[in-house]
Formats: structure tokens, sequence, C-alpha cells
């Protein structure tokens, strides 16, 4: 695997337009997680930076330049953005490979629906509109719908490209300016998004972009009292913090959060779909997938034709070097990430689930964070690795005997409810299946497919609210009435 060296990657803190050092000169070395050599030193925001950059939006959001920018002229900038993206795919999906360590292939996957959101949002920027309401008596009366003003967008570090721009397209859409912080982790692609940004004519401060920690600058932008709105992705539990400490401002929040996500199939499935399915719902993206298939509910009567035919597809993933593009399994984000997974590897087969194959650190030349596809059965609803969301390439495999009624149940039995998978050849089954899940998504016969238009969120402890499709816009305005007497 080729080496970078520092020179190629963004290191500064984009605030204002300048990219500028942190305040107290701190920065974080970032490694390559499949090649565990450090390859930049960026940048660590911290409270005073996240001032300055709130501060930054907030000229900029109450500037006679940006009040006077139409929604159309600020469409044209978005549609420009996105495909600016797609003319430095080349160097963004290097970017993000060496960054994250996902296969080449997946990060240019993320890179079309990055600037598929862009332009997506950039069409409906002029289209957001108010009401005119018939109310009793001689007025006229109608509703604006205005922005909220700075947004915070804190994001992970799975897909660190297309899960930020589900937060900065609709928020610059609806007239917003934003304030990103990426995970520490993976700092780059936001970082050359937001000087992208500046080319596609965007002004300075409209979008700035923090790398951090999350318990220093995550935590100071939510606390700030000039950021109007949180939109946040990432672990139940720091969307818990994030409500409590929003409160003390009385802030918007939006919430997307973890999953244990439920891949039913039912006995009269396409299994060779299926298996196809199950394994791309749990092995894509290394299983760092907030919506990762980790639960496989099977009919019983199938489980073991289903398994054979997974197990046999789930050896011939063997880990590569990411920046070879037929490599289809790449290394976990960092060491600490592939100590979390292998420790609930551990548990699965301490508390008395079947491995049927993988369960080990893997490596190539050596060295990276890698860890094999690993499947367990005979998984208990009780067990560690059936309730807590791993976040990993580990797959848990039930079964079930007493038809729709009992695969929703155990589907159900989760304090999640981000996405579910349902394969059978009977749609009125299906379809019944789907609306006994409680889950923001429901995939049938197939899984993992994403498109701008339609809508994505959770329900229970997966949080609220909703990225992409229209219904995101709702997020980023406030509706004002205005009554004017005509007597």
């Amino acid at each position: 695997m080729a080496t970078a060296v520092s020179a190629e990657f963004p290191t500064g803190l984009l605030i204002g337009g300048e990219t500028v050092a942190a305040a107290s000169g701190d920065t974080l070395a970032v490694v390559n997680p499949a090649t565990e050599e450090e390859i930049a030193s960026v940048a660590m925001a911290g409270a005073d930076d996240i001032d300055r950059a709130v501060r930054n939006a907030r000229d900029t959001f109450e500037s006679a330049a940006w009040q006077r920018m139409s929604a159309r002229q600020r469409g044209e900038r978005l549609y420009r953005l996105g495909d600016l993206l797609l003319e430095h795919k080349d160097e963004l999906t290097r970017l993000e490979t060496l960054n994250n360590g996902k296969p080449l292939f997946e990060s240019a996957i993320d890179l079309n629906l990055t600037a598929q959101t862009f332009k997506y949002y950039g069409g409906w920027a002029d289209k957001v509109h108010g009401e005119t309401i018939p109310v009793d008596g001689p007025y006229l009366n109608y509703t604006l719908r205005e922005p909220i003003g700075v947004i915070g967008a804190i994001v992970p570090w799975n897909f660190p490209m297309s899960l930020a721009s589900w937060k900065i397209a609709p928020a610059l859409a609806c007239g917003n300016t934003i304030v990103l912080k990426p995970a520490e982790q993976t700092p780059f692609t936001a970082l050359r998004m937001a000087e992208l940004a500046l080319e596609a004519g965007f002004p300075p401060g409209a979008f700035n972009c923090v790398p951090g920690a999350g318990a220093v600058a995550g935590a100071a932008l939510v606390e700030h009292p000039g950021v109007d709105k949180i939109a946040f992705t990432g672990s139940t539990e720091v969307g818990i913090r994030i409500m409590q400490s929003a409160a003390h401002t009385v802030k918007k929040v939006s919430l997307e959060l973890g999953g244990k996500s439920p891949n039913i199939i039912f006995a009269d499935a396409d299994l060779d779909a299926a298996a196809r399915g199950a394994l791309s719902g749990i092995f894509y993206g290394k299983g760092e997938v907030c919506a990762a298939g980790s639960r496989l509910i099977v009919e019983k009567s199938v489980q073991d034709e289903l398994q054979g035919r997974i197990i046999e597809r789930a050896k011939k993933m063997v880990p590569g070097d990411p920046l070879n593009p037929k490599t289809r399994l790449g290394s976990l984000v960092s060491r600490a990430q592939m100590e979390r997974v292998l420790g609930h590897i551990a548990s699965g087969r301490s508390e008395g689930a079947t491995l049927l194959t993988g369960g080990e650190r893997a490596s190539v030349n050596g060295k990276g964070f890698f860890v094999q596809p690993t499947i367990f059965s005979n998984v208990d609803r009780g067990m560690t690795i059936a309730r807590e969301e791993i976040f990993g390439p580990v797959l848990a495999i039930m079964s079930f005997e007493g038809g729709v009624d009992e695969a929703a149940e155990l589907a159900n039995a989760t304090i999640y409810g981000l996405a579910a998978g349902i394969w059978s050849r009977d749609i009125k089954k299906a379809l019944r299946a789907a609306r006994a899940i409680r889950a923001g998504t429901v995939w049938i016969n197939t899984y993992n497919m994403y498109d701008a238009a339609s809508p994505f969120g959770g329900y229970k402890q997966s949080g609220f609210g909703r990225d992409l499709g229209m219904h995101a816009l709702e997020g980023y305005m406030q509706v004002k009435s205005v009554w004017v007497d005509l007597s």
C-alpha cells in the first residue's frame, strides 16, 4: 500500500473562508487504518475555534449579501458544488479510503450519493414557500418559511462525505449557515467539501468546517448560544447527551442514532438473492453502518440451507488493500473500533452462540485494523451480540417458526428502530411485515438502498427527524404566520 504524505491533505480548520490553525495550536495525528501509519497532522478545534466559527456563521447569516442572495442563486451554488465533487472524484474517493479504510469502490458510491444530495437540494432551494390561509374575518393570513439561523452539524466517521452532505445541503438550501464538525478520525473530505463550497460561490462563513474531539469541539458547538440547531448523526449514547446539553439553550435538535436492524428472511424468499442481501446488509462498509442488517431473522425451515449459502460467500470475502479497486472488504476505522468489535465477538462466544465463520483479526501484509467477516448462529435475543450495536462485520442469526407475527415480534425486540429488511416472494406477507416493524426504513427484497429523494431516520432510540427527501427541509425551516387587517 502506498504511503501518502501530509502535504496531500487539508490539515487546517476552515473558518470564514480561511484555512487556519487551532487557536491552541493543538493537532491530531490521523492514521491510515489499513497500514497503521500516520498520514497527516490535522488541526484540532477547541472551544475558542468553535466560537470563532459560530460567530463567522452568524455574521454571514445576518449579512446583506446572504440575505439578498435569492433562493435560486443558493440552488445554483448547491448544484455547482455537486458538479465540483464529481470533477474531484478521484481525489475525494482516495482521501476517503485513506482516511476511513473502506474500499475505493465504496468511496465512489458514497461520492456519487454526496453529489446527488447537493444537486437534489439545489433543485429544492427555490421551491420552499409559505401558504395563504383562508381564516375567518376580514384578514389576509399567510405564512413565511424562514431559515432557522446557524446550524451546528456533527457527523461520524463511517460515511464522512455523504452524511455531511445530508446536513449541509438542506441547511444551505433553506438559507441557513452551517458549522460542521466532522469526526476527528476522518476530517479530510469534509474539509475539501468546505473548500469546494467556496469555489462554488458560497460566501465565506456560510460553510465552516472544524474538526475536533467530540468531548471538546462537539460539546462546545452544542452548548454555544449562537447555534440555533444541532443536526447529529452518531451513537444513541452521545445523542442523549446532546439532547440534555441543548436543553439549556432550547436549541432545535435532530438525531439519527444507532441501530440493530433486523433482516427477516421467510421460507418462500429467493434464497440466493436473500443470501446476497444478507451479506451486503452486514458486510458492506465493514459493518460500520448505522442501518447494518446485523440481526438475521430466518424462518427455521430454511435456516440450514440459507446459512450454507451465506457462509460460502462470506469465506470468499478476504480483506485487502482498500486502494485496490478489486478489494471488497476494507479495514475498520481505528484500533479502538477493531478492539470493540473483537470484544463483541468474544462475548458471543462466551454467551453460547455458535461461531460459523470468522471471529478473528485479519491483516494485509501484517498491518491494518481488519476483522474477518464473522457469523454466529443460535443467537438468543438476550445475548449481547443480539442487543448491542457492534458496528463491525458481525452477523447474528436467529430463527422463528411462527410466521409474520413472530418475525415482527423478534424484529421489534430492540431499543432501536432505524431500518429493517424483509425477503419474501409473497408481497402481501412482506407488506404486512413492513407495517408491523417499527423502523424508519424498510427494504423489501433488497437492502441498503438510498436516494437523496427518500427520507431516512429512526424510530425509538434510533432518533427523530429525517435526513434526505423533502422531509429533511422541515428540520431547517421555521414557520411565521402573518396577519393583515383588510377591514
